[in-house]
């Protein structure tokens, strides 16, 4: 098996609802998010896949979805006032923890049919949460929606 990874840095905001800590405040994170792709044997050009594509297919997508947006469970309280205001921000159907965000990007590498084996997410320099799903197992996508700002 051959297997290339790529770091995408971006910046993003959020809180966790029910969390006794800290991070039950809105607060930002300089996050990193490491892909992981792997094949049986590589292309034409011995490549698994060229950086470029991960860069402009997944970093795009980060770079327009996630960097400089508020992540937020759906349910948070927050988010009329948001909308009032105009200002942009990610809902999914579950806490935005770094373990989800992780998943979140997983996900999105699949629906670009990229051969991703797992994705890392940096939140901070000394703590990380991996995604790389069960071969096999059924699991229920997350649900996101993304509200930019009014115009």
């Amino acid at each position: 098996m051959f297997r290339v990874t790529k770091e995408i840095h971006f910046c993003y905001g959020h809180r966790l609802l029910n969390y006794a800590g800290k991070c039950r405040f809105l607060h930002g994170h300089n996050g990193k998010a490491v892909v992981t792709v792997e094949t049986e044997s590589l292309d034409a050009l011995g490549m698994v896949i060229d950086f470029s594509r991960l860069k402009a297919e997944i970093g795009k997508w980060i770079d327009d979805a996630l960097d400089h947006r508020l992540l937020l469970n759906e349910a948070d309280p927050i988010i009329p006032e948001l909308h009032r205001q105009g200002e942009p921000f990610v809902t999914l159907n579950a806490n935005p923890t770094a373990e989800t965000i992780a998943r979140l990007i997983y996900e999105q590498c699949e629906r670009r049919a990229l051969p991703v084996v797992e994705v890392t997410l940096w939140e901070t320099e000394n703590s990380y949460a991996t995604y790389r799903p069960k071969p096999g197992a059924a699991r229920t996508p997350l649900v996101t929606r993304e509200v930019p700002p009014r115009s």
